[in-house]
């Protein structure tokens, strides 16, 4: 039997495999500035693939006038006030699944709702972890020959009989 500290890290590893059932609503223009992006472009793409790789759900809404989109799981919407919109999402989704805030303003935590977590912009850019792409290197069939398989391979390349 493992020691209890194994099995947890084998808990914890496997637990990280699993989707994020979390609906995220980012205020964009808090995150914009409180993460030094350069962008909106770069926050959209940053948390695209965040939300991407956790398996979770995003909306980012921005204050103004923009081109609605999707990136994967992560919805980008424009509105005349998204404080609105982010209460609105917040309030309608509630009830059917987990929901989190994520929003410098207090306004908005306050009146998303008991049932609804709510991070500030800081708190949530001081734990986040950007997703990473890592290539493992492709395991050649070469190197899982042995010596004297690989030397009849080449001799049948080279022509030579056996």
């Amino acid at each position: 039997m493992l020691p209890i500290a194994s099995r947890i890290e084998d808990i914890e590893r496997s637990l990280l495999n699993i989707a994020d059932p979390t609906l995220y609503l980012f205020d964009g223009h808090n995150l914009l500035h409180a993460g030094g992006f350069a962008n909106l472009f770069e926050l959209r793409d940053t948390l695209a693939s965040w939300v991407a790789a956790r398996g979770a759900r995003g909306v980012l809404v921005f204050d103004g006038a923009g081109g609605d989109e999707t990136r994967g799981p992560l919805e980008v919407r424009f509105a005349e006030h998204a404080d609105s919109v982010i209460e609105r999402l917040a309030r309608e989704n509630r009830d059917r699944e987990r929901v989190c805030v994520v929003s410098t303003d207090a306004t908005v935590r306050a009146t998303a709702g008991r049932m609804v977590k709510t991070l500030t912009s800081q708190t949530f850019l001081a734990d986040f972890e950007p997703a990473t792409h890592v290539e493992e290197k492709r395991a050649e069939l070469a190197d899982r020959l042995d010596d004297e398989t690989r030397a009849r391979l080449e001799r049948l390349r080279r022509g030579q009989s056996e």
